[in-house]
């Protein structure tokens, strides 16, 4: 049992086994073995969207059979999908919102495969993370709508699997005047305004 991230040897691929041991204080996650040191408590832009989103999304989900969940909540993903026993799992985050509609895929310990939208509100510390390795992970792993938003820009990035299960963005940001049509969810359409606080 290691009770200090201090002890874990950054260098060495981990797996969901070793991660239910951890009794220390600091947030992690796992990328394909990889500890990612999860940023400090998130600042009040983070929560207020965090907030925001979370409420808009379980109102239109509110008596659906989908499920909407808020960090930290982990979401483990086998990869390839379906290929790996849980505890070999070597991939395990924390989204800061996720809607999951088989609802086979939830236990105890959260999400066991890809839920249908995942949305990361980027924080200085975890950007690269999320533009970069989290978009192929999650691209890979066949979670069909991802969400990038930016808190200070007030920007949002939509990517939505193509039936080649490769991503495909909009052509811009969108910004807060802009309404967004979920595609994995086609019926609902978020307006920005009231995502983004008022500057």
């Amino acid at each position: 049992m290691i009770t200090r991230f201090e002890d874990l040897d950054l260098s060495k691929k981990y797996t969901y086994a070793d991660y239910l041991t951890w009794q220390f204080s600091e947030m992690v996650e796992l990328i394909r073995g990889r500890i990612f040191k999860m940023s400090p408590a998130p600042n009040l832009f983070h929560q207020e969207m965090s907030t925001n989103l979370f409420l808009k999304i379980g109102n239109y989900f509110n008596g659906k059979p989908c499920k909407v969940f808020h960090a930290p909540f982990d979401v483990r993903l086998p990869l390839p999908p379906g290929k790996v026993k849980n505890e070999q799992i070597e991939t395990v985050v924390q989204p800061d919102i996720s809607v999951i509609c088989d609802l086979s895929k939830l236990d105890i310990r959260g999400c066991l495969g890809a839920p249908d939208w995942i949305i990361e509100i980027l924080s200085p510390a975890t950007a690269s993370k999320d533009l970069r390795e989290k978009f192929e992970l999650y691209e890979f792993a066949g979670v069909r709508e991802y969400w990038i938003v930016h808190p200070h820009e007030h920007t949002l990035l939509v990517y939505q699997l193509d039936e080649h299960g490769k991503y495909q963005g909009t052509q811009r940001p969108y910004v807060r005047e802009d309404s967004v049509a979920v595609g994995a969810f086609p019926d609902f359409v978020m307006d920005l305004k009231g995502v983004f606080p008022e500057p």
